[in-house]
């Protein structure tokens, strides 16, 4: 796996950290899919995880997003100043995930999916209108909001869902 960070001002180079991680393991049986990973991402950067295929690069993401637990050994990590086993609502306050796959329910509308992350995020109803008209306007869904999102092409999907994932405002996102 290939660590890469975008080159980032040097304001932004003497950041805080977003997320450190040292020493990252994790095994599934007698089968290591991460040994040792070392991550320091500095706040108001973009940072990538490159590599082939059985890398580890999701293992990673479910890691800091709280979805797994890191394997015996892994050293410290934090995400949005939090240790994710000691406070995983902390982490998943601070965090949005856009994963492989979409999120989006085709069996609703742009809109409707846009008011249901707002609820889930328990923004009050007006506060979630707003936000969620914002970034139908930001994606430039705005049009196709009140259509079934199953009608939407592959790219206005992928919109959708991140658009999704900044209802909560998230200091952190995984894309």
């Amino acid at each position: 796996m290939t660590v890469t960070r975008a080159s980032a001002p040097p304001a932004a180079q003497a950041a805080a950290q977003a997320i450190t991680a040292t020493g990252l393991r994790k095994s599934y049986g007698d089968k290591t899919v991460l040994d040792g990973v070392d991550l320091s991402v500095p706040e108001g950067t973009v940072f990538s995880l490159l590599g082939p295929n059985g890398a580890g690069k999701t293992t990673v993401v479910k890691i800091l997003s709280t979805l797994i637990s890191p394997g015996a050994g892994s050293g410290g990590i934090r995400v949005g100043g939090h240790d994710p086993a000691v406070d995983p609502q902390a982490v998943r306050a601070a965090i949005g995930v856009t994963g492989q796959f979409s999120a989006v329910d085709g069996l609703i509308t742009g809109e409707e999916n846009m008011l249901l992350m707002a609820d889930l995020h328990h923004l009050p109803k007006r506060e979630g209108r707003r936000v969620a008209a914002e970034l139908l306007e930001r994606f430039d869904l705005v049009e196709a909001a009140r259509k079934p999102a199953a009608g939407y092409s592959g790219g206005m999907k992928r919109r959708l869902d991140i658009a999704m994932t900044l209802v909560g405002s998230p200091r952190i996102i995984f894309l």
